[in-house]
């Protein structure tokens, strides 16, 4: 597959094109500064604006067979970044007609209740952001999204064991998420799913393989 990422340079955009590239995949990398990126014949930098309008964005992901949605702005751009630029490449997909949308996000964003859990307390800005740019996905979509919902991110070698949909926060190895974001691009019982993931003791595959379609 053809297949876009947004947020090229970011912690854990880096594992998820090295997986892509490795299973065969070309990969366009949208980022602010491409120039720090070396293009080969399977991975084409590009030069990525969150700021700027639908149009602008859907010349340059024109062409591509799926969208990964990995941009963050830790804390600095929340509403023009992390919330409106990821709903805008949505509606940039959508025109291009590009239906398979991941988004990687953070866990329980879509549930408030739950945002004075230790861990998550201090990003509120951050997952209202993130409530915002889910709930978009989910409800205003005709896209074949999956939303991962990952645990706090950790740089920690890989485990490949995660547990899936968990009852409390807990840290996610960056390797780890990685390979989730990775290996849903082609799953359909992940289509129209909303995925949490922390570290635990179930292989990757065999976490996700258990989930059931969406109907």
């Amino acid at each position: 597959m053809k297949v876009f990422i947004a947020g090229a340079t970011g912690r854990v955009a880096h594992y998820v094109i090295d997986d892509l590239l490795a299973e065969g995949n070309t990969v366009v990398a949208g980022c602010r500064h491409p120039e720090s990126l070396q293009e080969t014949p399977s991975f084409k930098p590009v030069v990525m604006d969150l700021h700027a309008s639908v149009e602008d964005l859907e010349k340059i992901i024109a062409g591509c067979d799926a969208i990964y949605f990995l941009a963050g702005s830790r804390g600095t751009d929340l509403l023009q970044t992390d919330a409106f630029g990821a709903v805008k490449l949505m509606m940039a997909a959508q025109k291009q007609k590009i239906n398979r949308f991941i988004m990687l996000s953070s866990m329980f964003a879509l549930e408030p209740e739950k945002w004075n859990e230790p861990g998550i307390k201090d990003i509120t800005d951050y997952n209202i952001a993130k409530f915002f740019a889910d709930s978009w996905l989910e409800k205003n979509t005709d896209l074949d999204w999956t939303i991962i919902q990952a645990g706090l991110l950790r740089e920690e070698p890989e485990t490949g064991l995660i547990e899936i949909d968990p009852e409390h926060e807990g840290p996610v190895a960056i390797p780890n998420i990685a390979h989730v974001l990775t290996d849903v691009l082609t799953m359909k019982n992940t289509y129209h799913q909303l995925i949490m993931v922390k570290n635990g003791t179930t292989p990757i595959q065999e976490a996700l393989a258990k989930i059931p379609a969406a109907h």
